[in-house]
């Protein structure tokens, strides 16, 4: 059985006072002070004075979205040209069994505005005459739009054109090589044949415009729906062959080089790209904020005061942080080597030239402590390289509220599991509250003629109504698996049902069959949002994406399921 021995030091005196005051007596008290910490103590040692290093490198080329053994082919990755996130993360904006209403005005007016602004092209009275204008949504679609969605819409239609259709009718057209096709469709069979190139140009640009507004992926996608996680594959071509690193759980937003692991099997067919580096440089003792000072009577930096951090006996992480700050922080030097972005790295000799002039070959940590040492920072797991990897990942970014908000939780009392849609992404690509809505539909149903004649106090019900953003998760065997099958309950309205209950959100693939891993609807519950990413490459390009983002839930919940049951019947205000 593993143990572990600590040493505290501690004072007779639970006062300090007296110590921390360091008085000064005579020299002769000096000097004992100084031979009491050390300082008559010679050390036949130097300290590193300049240091050699030679490093290869080899880029990542490829990348695999989804599971390492699935079956979505690998394609090139040029690592300076996108972060990782938003590659494995970015999504359509749009889907096509969902028009996004806002989009659609916003860059039709874009296309009007480059338009009047070049002074070409038809009118404004021609353009909403013709079919690209923006038409109001038909009855059977207005069932599915919010309040705020409709008012917004029924504003606009007529006002403006639908640019997304338009752009649907001038992709197609570049696709089949025939873009001159546009100038037969109204209004723009009116423009002048000397005016059609300058208006193509115009309407390319715009098309840039929209294209490059949003990062928007391609299929197949990294995002797995039974799991509600991403998982991706990676590889470079270092000198000891190919390496394939596999992050088979991506959830929370943040790619590094723990995500990783080194993955066996057939390669990627990364390509060569390999570097090699040779450097020489001084060492920097390392310094932060309130590390101790060398000499006994220097004052430190008082704006940190590391005796303040709280750890139980049992935190070895901070336990470690508090002794390394107070007791071994001027023990470490610094080597500063800038690498490339997206790179794996090899050292294959690191030379160390001390004060005396004595020159040191410094191995690698596991031929000094083995392969099963401990220490294995930096180290990613099976590599047989003593690779380091430096990933092509973001820093700081701009996110938005969910657009999206998906509970993942069970109801013991009802013995179903459910996922509950607290927020989707309205027709107008705003968040809309499925709670808040759901409570104004009840307040504009009217009270039924026979319920409101009835006046007995008590109403006898074979089962209780579920809120329509409550859809259940029912267990059905996979195999020798057991998943949760994403299931409908019926809307009830006057005469009886009305239809069906269906996800209005895009984190339940309303349009497939969706069946969870039991194991990921854990009693604590899980917590899946989407929402709007913003950030800066490295080559200074900015990227707009849609991300999905998985989290620990807040416990298990209550739907109110109940079957054959007796209650007190509602007062409604008519």
């Amino acid at each position: 059985m593993a143990s572990r021995i600590r040493l505290d030091l501690d004072t007779q005196n639970p006062d300090l006072q007296d110590g921390l005051q360091a008085r000064i007596h005579d020299p002769l008290w000096m000097l004992g002070r100084q031979w009491q910490f050390g300082e008559f103590n010679g050390a036949d040692a130097g300290s590193p004075a300049a240091a050699q290093v030679i490093i290869d490198t080899a880029a990542v080329t490829r990348y695999q979205p989804g599971p390492r053994k699935g079956t979505f082919p690998a394609r090139p990755y040029a690592t300076d040209s996108l972060a990782l996130e938003t590659l494995v993360e970015a999504e359509p904006v749009t889907d096509g069994s969902r028009p996004n209403w806002r989009l659609a005005a916003e860059s039709g007016r874009h296309l009007l505005r480059m338009l009047e602004t070049a002074r070409l092209g038809p009118s404004r009275a021609q353009w909403l005459g013709s079919t690209y204008a923006l038409a109001a949504p038909t009855a059977e679609q207005a069932k599915q739009i919010d309040a705020a969605s409709l008012s917004f819409i029924r504003v606009l239609a007529g006002r403006t054109i639908d640019g997304l259709r338009f752009a649907s009718r001038v992709r197609g057209l570049q696709a089949s090589n025939t873009l001159n096709d546009v100038f037969r469709d109204p209004p723009l069979d009116q423009v002048p044949e000397v005016d059609r190139p300058k208006v193509l140009g115009v309407v390319t640009s715009w098309l840039t415009w929209l294209d490059t507004l949003f990062q928007q992926g391609s299929a197949p996608s990294a995002w797995i729906p039974e799991r509600m996680e991403y998982a991706l594959s990676i590889a470079g071509n270092p000198a000891g062959g190919e390496v394939v690193l596999t992050a088979p759980e991506y959830l929370d937003g943040r790619l590094d080089w723990f995500s990783f692991t080194t993955s066996s099997g057939n390669g990627l067919g990364a390509t060569e790209s390999r570097t090699s580096l040779t450097d020489a440089f001084l060492p920097a003792p390392v310094a932060f904020r309130g590390m101790p000072s060398t000499r006994l009577w220097e004052f430190e930096d008082g704006t940190v005061n590391f005796a303040s951090v709280q750890a139980a006996p049992q935190d070895l992480a901070r336990l470690l942080l508090v002794k390394f700050a107070l007791e071994y922080s001027n023990d470490w030097f610094l080597l500063p080597f800038e690498l490339a972005v997206g790179t794996l790295s090899q050292i294959r000799a690191l030379v160390v030239t001390n004060t005396f002039g004595e020159r040191f070959l410094i191995p690698h940590t596991s031929e000094v402590d083995g392969p099963t040492s401990p220490w294995r920072m930096f180290s990613l797991t099976n590599d047989a390289q003593k690779l380091f990897f430096l990933p092509p990942v973001l820093g700081p970014l701009l996110e938005s509220q969910p657009i999206e908000d998906l509970s993942l939780l069970r109801d013991e009392m009802a013995n179903v599991a459910w996922a509950v849609e607290r927020v989707v992404e309205s027709a107008t690509g705003r968040p809309l509250d499925r709670h808040e809505a759901y409570h104004e539909t009840l307040a504009e149903q009217p009270t039924s003629p026979d319920a409101a004649a009835d006046g007995a106090p008590l109403v006898y019900r074979l089962g209780t109504t579920v809120p329509d953003y409550w859809i259940p998760l029912l267990p059905v065997k996979d195999g020798s698996t057991l998943r949760l099958k994403r299931g409908v309950l019926p809307a009830f309205g006057e005469g009886g049902i009305q239809g069906l209950q269906l996800p209005k959100g895009r984190l339940l693939e309303p349009n497939r069959e969706l069946l969870l891993y039991e194991e990921e609807v854990p009693r604590e519950g899980a917590r899946v949002t989407r929402s709007y990413q913003y950030a800066r490459w490295i080559d200074g390009t900015t990227h707009l994406w849609i991300g999905r983002r998985k989290e620990p839930g807040r416990g298990e919940g209550s739907s109110g399921l109940e079957f054959d049951v007796v209650e007190q019947r509602e007062e409604r205000n008519s």
